[in-house]
């Protein structure tokens, strides 16, 4: 598993388990097509698209910051997932549902 792909479950997984502390605090889940963002994205100048991103709530477990150069093997899937950017733009990220 590259670092990239790790840090992702990683976020993934503090997702998943803040969801689970939210369903012992409210008994309710929050299912993943209700959420917005976790996060955002940018891209810079060369092309570099950088995802910041967090877990989600009840409580702030984890953030992180990844960064795609254009010569990345996954840059043209993040790209695609994000609905496309272009350099100077910041979108959210939505979840991968």
């Amino acid at each position: 598993m590259s670092y990239r792909r790790g840090a992702i479950a990683v976020l993934v997984a503090a997702g998943f388990a803040g969801g689970a502390a939210a369903q012992d605090k409210t008994n309710e889940s929050i299912p993943c097509s209700a959420i917005d963002s976790i996060g955002t994205a940018e891209m810079s100048n060369d092309g570099t698209i950088t995802l910041h991103l967090r877990s989600l709530w009840p409580d702030p477990i984890a953030e992180g910051e990844i960064r795609y150069a254009p010569d990345d093997p996954q840059y043209g899937e993040i790209k695609q997932h994000l609905g496309g950017i272009a350099p100077g733009d910041i979108k959210p990220v939505k979840p991968w549902c």
